[in-house]
């Protein structure tokens, strides 16, 4: 049962991204960037989008980089929960 288990967390989503907002109460904005080349151009597009994550502690602060893992819907536009972080704002 514990190796199902482990399977079964293991297909949830990680992506790491830098916070850009800490103003609510348990509750960051993460940007996550990423680049993809462009089929017929072959020019490389940087592609971003903003999600909510889940900060149980209110450990991160603007300007870190940090580790989410998908998870249920916690909220409205939550469904992220803060895995680590990775790096602390200089």
């Amino acid at each position: 049962m514990d190796e199902k288990s482990a399977e079964k967390k293991s297909n949830r989503k990680i992506l790491t991204g830098r916070v850009v907002s800490d103003k609510m109460q348990k509750t960051v904005v993460i940007k996550i960037t990423r680049r993809k080349l462009h089929p017929l151009y072959k020019k490389y597009i940087t592609k971003s989008k903003k999600i909510k994550a889940h900060d149980e502690r209110n450990e991160c602060s603007i300007g870190d980089i940090v580790r989410v893992i998908e998870s249920r819907p916690l909220s409205k536009d939550k469904n992220w929960r803060l895995l680590e972080i990775v790096e602390k704002a200089k």
